[in-house]
Parts: C-alpha cells; sequence; structure tokens
C-alpha cells in the first residue's frame, strides 16, 4: 500500500522530547529499506500559489487559502505493508516528537 505522509509544522508547539532518529538519518533509513518512494520539503506558505476555478473564471491568489499557525513542510510517498507499518515508519520521524505526521492512504483513480 502506498501512504501520502505529511509532515507538518507547529511554530507554537514546545516539545523537549528527543526525537529518535534526526531527519537525514529517518530519510536515510527508509530510502535504503525501501519504504520511502520519493519525498522533499516544501517552501514557506508566504511563496504558495491557490488556484480556484468558480464561475468559468480562474482565480489564483498568494500563499494559502487557510489562515493557520500549522504548517505542511515537507511530504513523503510510503510504501508499507499496511496503515500499522506506515505509522511505525512515521513514528521513527523526528517531526512525530516536534510537529504532527499525518498519514493517508492512496486512493487510485479506476481508469
Amino acid at each position: 500500500m502506498r501512504f501520502l505522509m505529511l509532515v507538518i509544522s507547529d511554530p507554537e508547539l514546545d516539545s523537549t522530547e528527543a526525537p529518535v532518529l534526526t531527519i537525514e538519518d529517518w530519510v536515510r533509513e527508509t530510502a535504503e529499506s525501501g519504504v520511502n518512494l520519493d519525498g522533499d520539503r516544501l517552501e514557506p506558505p508566504s511563496r504558495a500559489k491557490t488556484v480556484r476555478r468558480r464561475g468559468g473564471q480562474l482565480h489564483v491568489t498568494d500563499g494559502p487559502f487557510a489562515e493557520t499557525r500549522e504548517v505542511i513542510g515537507g511530504f513523503d510517498i510510503l510504501e508499507c505493508d499496511d496503515m500499522d507499518h506506515a505509522i511505525r515508519v512515521a513514528a521513527r520521524h523526528p517531526m512525530a516528537t516536534h510537529g504532527t505526521i499525518e498519514l493517508r492512504a492512496l486512493w487510485p483513480l479506476d481508469l
């Protein structure tokens, strides 16, 4: 099963718990095991564009659509046996202690 792992930072979170691994070690570990298929950091929301089409009109605005203090800082595509396996992988990421990790199973289109 493939999963999208969103890495979310929260600047107001004050965690003193030490992460299990550094980000570099987590990336190396998951890449070498074949679990991490792809991933990267994201530029800050201030550089984002929001795209909407309403009533035949294209609307492009600067920044994120929603106002929030939490920011998606990166993503990974994981290949795991099941959600429990994906949770074990995500739990080792440093942002599990210093932010939030969101996991979503990919839902392929049947074309």
